[in-house]
């Protein structure tokens, strides 16, 4: 039988984590109407709206690497091979990048997909070009590279295997154990310093989990990924981001002791951040699930970002300010102590990059 959903929340669905739907208002897009073609038509099942069918929209885009020049990341170059990310983290900084094609950052960014299956082809010409200077290529930046589709559709696989084949660096970030299934690449890429990992987990409560995160495998699952790819020789940390005061804040040390535990060699954290349209959906998550405590979270978290909800500054966006934020970052340090986790940074190699030959250059001749 189907969860009742109380009523002030008519958008709220099982397994998924924004409670509402709204439609972009940033960009003078036309509200869309409830018609069956984008939502599920509003039938109750025992007083609760019927659950999301995820939907996957195939994506030709013309290139697939991605260039940045901010000053506080580690990359300038990333790989998204999905828009959109079936986890439904409620805090996700990527929800309003589907407001540019018309859709929700709420529920459309959980349940209707897009997959890029050129990848693997654009990925090979772009790093062929005579002009391309091989740096680390980060992927899990944007959305999950490891998300649920990619069981089906192996867009990453393929693209890891584009980079092990001409033997570029990489990094990957995810919150999903099924990183595990490419860890015979990662292995052999990771004996030339060519690969690393971030495993994201941000709270070991299960209960916290289901709703901060509901389509996320569970922070054990994601832990025994941690010892196998430390097992297999593949650098590992564990990001704990976002941090969310007053909700996730207590588990800083003892997720440090199970990162140790679990063989990663260091641990980062990032304050949870809220731009666009994150704000006002993670408001309504709080007064969903956390109704006793929604007026202090917020306040905490503006207290960290200057006094707003979200910081879009270089360098403190990351960091956070005040009081809160340096009490965060002490604890993180005390506890990495503690646990012998260093603050090193992985050196990824890029002498050896050999780039590809494409069908039908010269090259391909011999």
């Amino acid at each position: 039988m189907s969860k009742v959903i109380p009523s002030r929340f008519p958008e709220q669905r099982a397994g998924r984590g924004a409670t509402v739907n709204d439609r972009p208002q940033r960009f003078g897009l036309p509200a869309r109407e409830a018609d069956g073609d984008w939502l599920d038509q509003r039938e109750e099942v025992d007083g609760a709206a019927p659950p999301l069918r995820t939907t996957v929209t195939l994506e030709t885009p013309r290139t697939i690497i991605t260039r940045n020049a901010s000053p506080d990341v580690g990359f300038d170059r990333s790989i998204n091979p999905y828009r959109g990310c079936e986890h439904g983290c409620i805090y996700c900084f990527a929800r309003p990048s589907h407001a540019f094609h018309d859709l929700s950052p709420g529920l459309d960014f959980e349940t209707r997909l897009f997959a890029k299956p050129d990848a693997p082809e654009l990925l090979k010409r772009e790093l062929a070009a005579a002009n391309y200077q091989c740096r680390p290529i980060a992927f899990g930046t944007n959305t999950d590279p490891y998300q649920p589709i990619e069981a089906r559709y192996r867009i990453t696989r393929a693209c890891l295997e584009v980079l092990a084949g001409c033997r570029h660096p990489l990094t990957i970030t995810t919150k999903s154990d099924r990183v595990l299934a490419d860890i015979d690449l990662l292995k052999d890429m990771a004996r030339d310093r060519l690969a690393a990992v971030a495993m994201s987990i941000t709270t070991l409560d299960a209960k916290t989990a289901r709703t901060l995160e509901p389509r996320a495998p569970h922070p054990e699952r994601r832990l025994t990924a941690v010892r196998r790819l430390a097992d297999a020789g593949v650098p590992v940390h564990v990001s704990i981001a976002p941090v969310v005061p007053q909700i996730t804040d207590h588990e800083i040390e003892h997720l440090v002791e199970r990162a140790a535990e679990a063989g990663a060699r260091g641990v980062f954290f990032l304050p949870v951040r809220l731009p666009h349209e994150v704000a006002p959906l993670f408001r309504a998550w709080l007064e969903a699930h956390h109704p006793d405590r929604a007026a202090k979270v917020m306040a905490t978290i503006q207290s960290i970002r200057g006094g707003r909800d979200n910081d879009p500054d270089f360098f403190t966006r990351m960091k956070g300010q005040g009081p809160w934020a340096d009490l965060i970052r002490t604890r993180m340090q005390i506890a990495s102590r503690k646990h012998g986790l260093g603050r090193e940074r992985l050196q990824l190699r890029t002498d050896l990059f050999r780039p590809p030959v494409l069908p039908g250059t010269q090259m391909s001749l011999f």
